[in-house]
C-alpha cells in the first residue's frame, strides 16, 4: 500500500485515544494542541471515516477508532521494542575509558584502534586526563599511573614500564654528543613536575652524582616534556611507553642503555562497581595486549 500514514499522525491518535483529550495528548508529545488536532483530521481524512466524536467538553471514540486502535498499539509497541533493542545492543558495546592524556595519545590510542579492528560492532570513547584532573568525565574504565604506596585495594596492575633517558639526535653536551650516562651531570635536564622522582630513579641505578634537579626547563605534562626535548631543550627521563613513539619516528633517541624500573605502572582503577560486558570484554583484552 502506497502513501501509509504518517507515523507521527498514529502516534497522536494513539495518545489522544489513551487520554480522550487533545490536550493531554499534545503535552505528552510535545506538540501543541493545535498539531495534534491537525493530524488526527489528515488521519481521518486518509481513512475517510471520523475517528473521535466531537463533543464541547470531551470526546468519544467511533467504532472505527476502537476497532483500529489495538492494531496501532500493538504496531507502534513493536516499533518501539525494536528500536530498543538496537538502541540497547549499541550501549551494550559502548565502553568509556579515561586515563592520563599521555598515555592516551602515546600508547592507548593505538591499542584501542587494534581493538575496534577486531570488534568493528564495539564504540569506544577515550578521554585524556592531566595530572590536576583527578576525577574527570565518568567512566566505565579508568587508568591511573601510581606508586606503589597509592595502590587501592581492588586497583588490577595493567603494566610495568621502565625510565629510558632521550633526547634529540645530536643533542651534545660541552660540545660532544650525549653518549653515556655521566655526561647528564653536565645535561640540560627536563623535568616532569608530576613525576619528579624520574631522575632521582635514574641517578639512584647508575650511581650517579651531582645531576641538577632544580635547573632546566619544567612542565606538568610528559608529552610537553618529549616536545621539549624532541626540540633541542636538553634530555628527559620518562618511562618507554610515553617515549616509544617519539623513538619510532626518529624524532629522539635513547643515548645510552636505560632500563631503571619506574617509580610509577599503570593500573586500572577499582570503581567499586560490577563492569558492565562490554568493559570486562576491553579490560581483559587490554591486559592481553599490555606488554605489546
Amino acid at each position: 500500500m502506497q502513501n501509509l500514514p504518517h507515523l507521527t499522525h498514529i502516534r497522536s491518535f494513539e495518545a489522544a485515544a489513551r487520554h480522550l483529550s487533545f490536550t493531554l495528548a499534545a503535552e505528552e508529545l510535545n506538540y501543541t494542541q493545535a498539531a495534534i488536532s491537525a493530524h488526527i483530521r489528515s488521519l481521518e481524512d486518509y481513512l475517510g471515516r471520523p475517528l473521535f466524536v466531537r463533543k464541547a467538553r470531551s470526546l468519544e471514540l467511533t467504532g472505527l477508532a476502537q476497532a483500529y486502535l489495538p492494531g496501532i498499539r500493538r504496531a507502534l509497541q513493536q516499533i518501539d521494542d525494536a528500536t530498543e533493542a538496537v538502541v540497547t545492543r549499541t550501549h551494550d558495546r559502548a565502553v568509556v575509558i579515561s586515563c592520563p592524556i599521555s598515555l592516551a595519545e602515546n600508547w592507548l590510542a593505538a591499542r584501542v584502534a587494534r581493538f575496534l579492528r577486531d570488534h568493528p560492532d564495539f564504540s569506544v570513547t577515550l578521554n585524556g586526563l592531566i595530572w590536576s584532573d583527578r576525577r574527570g568525565e565518568p567512566a566505565d574504565l579508568a587508568i591511573a599511573m601510581k606508586r606503589p604506596s597509592e595502590v587501592d585495594p581492588g586497583d588490577q596492575l595493567l603494566k610495568r614500564d621502565r625510565l629510558s633517558v632521550v633526547c634529540a639526535p645530536g643533542y651534545a653536551v660541552d660540545g660532544v654528543p650525549l653518549a653515556a650516562p655521566e655526561h647528564l651531570a653536565r645535561a640540560d635536564l627536563i623535568h616532569i613536575l608530576t613525576r619528579q622522582d624520574n631522575w632521582g630513579a635514574v641517578a639512584v641505578e647508575m650511581g650517579l652524582e651531582g645531576l641538577d634537579l632544580q635547573g632546566g626547563v619544567r612542565t606538568n605534562s610528559s608529552n610537553i616534556a618529549l616536545e621539549f626535548a624532541a626540540n633541542g631543550l636538553g634530555c628527559v627521563a620518562v618511562t618507554r611507553d610515553l617515549a616509544g613513539p617519539y623513538l619510532e619516528r626518529g624524532v629522539l633517541i635513547e643515548p645510552f642503555p636505560c632500563a631503571v624500573e619506574s617509580p610509577w605502572n599503570y593500573y586500572l582503577v577499582a570503581s567499586g562497581q560490577p563492569l558492565k560486558p562490554a568493559a570486562r570484554l576491553f579490560r581483559d583484552w587490554l591486559i592481553g595486549q599490555a606488554g605489546g
